[in-house]
């Protein structure tokens, strides 16, 4: 692909509780493809953006939004609506995989991994619900990424207020069974598995602070299983990928228990690019630079639109 041909539209910011993180993808967006000499319209998708998206003239749109309006098929809707081109997941696929019960409900159906659950409702009685699944367990908003709301709760009297702080965020919780092992997370490039990332945190969980904010958290890339153990990993992650409509590229987080047995976690269709982001570390892995990424990404969005 000639990159100095193409004129890219990249939409960021957003007004999602993700905006900050979405902010620092979208300027690394930018900076790579103004490094390959690609003419860039920079679009903050928050104040008469949508005035400008309409008036500009590009060849097509990279998504570089996250979390609600931007990740979840709103704004997918709309450029579909409007027959722009843009890189990512579709609305049905950007939809399901945001909403966590919805994914998991698909992946069962299917024989796929993943842990046990129960919803949350405003009339939920939390000594049910602490009876229903084993201890600990993951509160968290169905509908929010970046494990923005998520607590493990591991005695009865946490409850409730983990449940307080999720629904604060999303009208739909969910708890889920904790899965006392090692997490990976596999990136997914036009169709294929990246190599495969280990995670190591000092904290509870690979929560938001972990993810973006702290240097403590370790990548482990070699990710540590032997190669009939990652390439299992790369298969089951482009399975569920796949199984709930995504495309052109994402990022599958799974944990592997105690028995090394694999659990589905979530699909991120539009995961970070910023200096702590996991695609761009697993696509160096596999030989891409930050820019390679992006025009790979562009290129797999733009052979789909070709080919109809």
């Amino acid at each position: 692909m000639e990159s100095n041909k193409m004129r890219v539209a990249v939409l960021y910011g957003g007004t999602s509780a993700e905006r900050d993180v979405s902010l620092k993808s979208g300027r690394a967006v930018i900076a790579a493809l103004e490094s390959v000499n690609t003419d860039v319209i920079a679009i903050d998708v928050q104040h008469n953006w949508l005035e400008q998206l309409l008036d500009s003239q590009f060849d097509i749109a990279f998504l570089a939004l996250h979390g609600r309006g931007g990740e979840d098929g709103t704004i997918q809707g709309l450029l579909d609506s409007l027959e722009i081109p843009y890189t990512g997941s579709g609305v049905l696929g950007s939809a399901l995989a945001m909403d966590k019960l919805k994914t998991k409900q698909i992946w069962q159906t299917l024989g796929l991994p993943t842990p046990a659950y129960e919803i949350i409702t405003p009339d939920s009685d939390p000594e049910v619900i602490w009876q229903q699944l084993s201890v600990p367990m993951m509160v968290k908003p169905v509908h929010e990424g970046s494990s923005i709301g998520l607590s493990k709760v591991e005695q009865l009297s946490e409850l409730k207020e983990a449940i307080d702080k999720a629904a604060e965020l999303d009208s739909q919780v969910m708890a889920e069974e904790w899965v006392t092992g090692r997490e990976y997370t596999i990136s997914i490039l036009d169709g294929k598995a990246l190599p495969v990332i280990g995670l190591e945190t000092h904290h509870q969980f690979y929560d938001y602070e972990a993810k973006y904010l702290v240097n403590d958290t370790r990548y482990l890339l070699p990710c540590g299983l032997n190669q009939t153990e990652e390439e299992a990993l790369q298969t089951l992650a482009l399975e569920a990928f796949n199984a709930v409509g995504c495309r052109d590229w994402g990022r599958v987080d799974v944990m592997v228990d105690q028995e090394g047995k694999p659990q589905l976690l979530e699909v991120n269709t539009l995961p970070g690019m910023t200096d702590h982001s996991l695609v761009p570390m697993a696509a160096k892995a596999a030989g891409y630079s930050f820019a390679e990424l992006i025009l790979a990404i562009i290129d797999a969005a733009q052979k789909r639109y070709h080919n109809g």
